[in-house]
């Protein structure tokens, strides 16, 4: 699952390192890399849209970054880029919970069988783990608005703010979804003994 986000997040790692050189430059490529990774995972893997909110969300991000950066070239707005970037990621997490349908579950939907997937407990874990996701974007989002308008050139807090803001939700994400998976197995353990005929 880890590589999976890290593979997602590459239109935006793209975007927050070629963002250095320009505006323009770190748009076109977040959008160039968005639009070949959901390419390849809808049109090659066939993967289900409901796996792809993240992918779909990025690239329309990333799209209308792109018109803006043209349209209103040095506008005070793109000074921004990092925390709207973080924003919108945030407001897609929450929008996901508010509808009922977790990003998170549709990339964990890939994993587990669909019995599995069809379980109250599955949604309930992916609520937790968007939450956290959701939570994660969403103080580093108000993290980096902050240094952008009072530190814009400290380099190395913005850097550091981005790796916090996607680092500690996956590595919750890994821990919550061990300790899931083993009280999951811990009581179907228990539900065999208990069925198993006493001799």
């Amino acid at each position: 699952m880890l590589k999976y986000y890290g593979r997602t997040f590459l239109p935006w790692i793209a975007l927050a390192i070629v963002s250095d050189f320009g505006a323009l430059a770190g748009a076109i490529t977040g959008l160039v890399a968005a639009v070949v990774l959901l390419a390849l995972d809808r049109l090659r893997s066939g993967i289900a849209w409901d796996a792809l909110i993240l992918e779909t969300s990025t690239t329309v991000y990333m799209a209308l970054l792109t018109a803006l950066s043209f349209a209103a070239h040095g506008s005070a707005v793109l000074g921004y880029g990092a925390s709207l970037a973080i924003a919108w990621l945030a407001v897609t997490a929450w929008g996901t919970l508010a509808v009922g349908r977790p990003f998170t579950a549709g990339i964990a939907r890939r994993q587990v069988a669909p019995e599995i997937a069809a379980m109250e407990g599955f949604r309930r874990v992916n609520v937790v783990i968007t939450t956290a996701w959701a939570t994660g974007f969403t103080v580093t989002a108000i993290a980096l608005a902050c240094v952008q308008h009072w530190a814009p050139h400290s380099t190395a807090v913005l850097v550091a703010c981005k790796i916090a803001g996607f680092t500690l939700p996956a590595v919750f994400t890994a821990r919550y979804s061990a300790k899931a998976r083993e009280r999951a197995t811990a009581a179907a353990t228990t539900t065999a003994a208990a069925a198993r005929p006493s001799l």
